[in-house]
């Protein structure tokens, strides 16, 4: 009797939400006894765990094929081709196409007509179509991919030659598939992309991100939340800033990518901000949304980066207001500029990330500790777990109903998450 593909996901967001088409593709295709991993390659330590993961799965199933997909079978495939446990390295561009699924699935042994490595140039793709999957993680909330690929070249980061250059799903595609989430019973529709205040660049007219943003909430008025992703401030459009600052039905969550605190730093990781700009936007941000929260990403030990350019991106915590944050010790990647400069010591990269940190719990904690006694409106995610407007994590002594928005008071948290009455 044979069994359905398992999948093993690692990365972002993006990547789980492409999982859930290939499964869709894998069984229309009649796939199955596979092991499929889609790999992430923001880091070489993301690498690192992919393979150890492939070998553990490997011993775990005798006999099982792998498929090795994602980021990293993108950018790196001979490292996957060169593993006795991988059949198969799909590219990020194969992974959605049908036709790779039919050959895999008419080649049982994956042999034969069927090469091991199946990577083709991720430049040449000039589109990215909305994959209509039912939404994954929670019955309560979907993501909705509205964007791939990024035109910018910051000199640490792999991902575009991972994901190709920024292609965006047309806005009629992205509205109605929210528009059947919603029908289905979702509550909050998450928008999804590598890049995606790049949206609308390459379509007619070059409408913007908020254009988008706007649109779906004028036309899926029966949708009670709609959040976004990670988002670059500096490509914040005044039609973004406008929806943010008026729209109750967009969460007041902004993560941002941010990256570093000093401006030498952020020159040399070639970003398009200053650290007066991120500071600014926060400062604008919060005067127009007072409920907002932000996350970020940092990283931490970058190339030539001085004790004193890292006290900068301390101090930005404090200075943009954020609480969630995303830690990344520097990791060279082959083939980026950062990889070729002057690298610090592995032990000071891990001391600074653990010294960021240790501030973003202070600030999870003072975040929390703020909340007591507020009213929230919360998005029940399992029966005794839900996220706030804010997406903080609640915690409910009694069984909710999940799927649905809550009202609840916040009586006290336990330094991680809240709790709620």
């Amino acid at each position: 009797m044979t069994e359905a593909p398992t999948f093993a996901t690692f990365g972002c967001r993006l990547n789980a939400y492409e999982t859930e088409a290939m499964k869709d593709l894998a069984a229309q295709a009649g796939v199955d006894d596979a092991i499929v991993v889609n790999t992430c390659a923001v880091t070489a330590e993301a690498v690192r765990q992919a393979r150890q993961s492939i070998r553990r799965m490997a011993r775990e199933n005798p006999g099982k094929r792998i498929v090795v997909t994602g980021c990293a079978a993108q950018t790196e495939p001979e490292t996957f081709a060169k593993m006795e446990e991988v059949s198969v390295v799909l590219g990020n561009l194969e992974k959605m196409q049908p036709q790779a699924w039919q050959r895999l699935a008419q080649t049982p042994d994956f042999v034969g007509p069927t090469e091991k490595v199946q990577v083709n140039d991720i430049m040449s793709a000039t589109e990215t179509a909305g994959h209509l999957i039912d939404g994954f993680g929670t019955r309560a909330r979907a993501y909705v991919q509205v964007q791939n690929g990024c035109d910018h070249r910051c000199t640490f980061c792999i991902i575009p030659y991972g994901r190709g250059n920024s292609r965006s799903v047309p806005a009629g595609v992205v509205v109605e598939q929210i528009q059947r989430l919603v029908a289905r019973g979702y509550n909050e529709v998450v928008l999804t992309g590598v890049d995606i205040t790049s949206w609308g660049a390459d379509l007619p007219g070059e409408p913007r991100f908020g254009d988008l943003v706007r649109r779906i909430l004028t036309l899926v008025p029966d949708l009670p939340r709609l959040r976004i992703s990670s988002i670059d401030s500096v490509e914040a459009d005044p039609a973004l800033i406008e929806a943010i600052a008026t729209e109750p039905r967009l969460m007041p969550h902004l993560h941002l990518s941010l990256q570093a605190g000093d401006n030498m730093i952020l020159k040399r990781m070639k970003r398009r901000h200053s650290r007066e700009d991120a500071i600014a936007f926060a400062a604008d941000m919060r005067a127009a949304r007072p409920d907002v929260v932000f996350g970020a990403d940092i990283i931490a030990g970058f190339p030539t980066e001085t004790e004193e350019m890292f006290q900068n991106s301390l101090r930005l915590v404090e200075d943009c207001g954020l609480t969630w944050l995303h830690v990344f010790p520097f990791s060279p990647r082959k083939g980026t500029p950062a990889a070729r400069m002057p690298q610090l010591e592995k032990a000071v990269i891990k001391e600074r990330a653990a010294r960021l940190r240790a501030i973003g719990e202070q600030q999870v904690t003072t975040h929390l500790a703020a909340q007591a006694g507020q009213i929230h409106r919360i998005l029940i995610e399992s029966p005794d777990m839900g996220r706030t407007e804010a997406f903080t994590e609640t915690h409910f002594a009694d069984p909710q109903p999940v799927g649905t928005i809550v009202t609840a008071k916040i009586i006290g948290h336990d330094g991680k998450r809240l709790t709620a009455a």
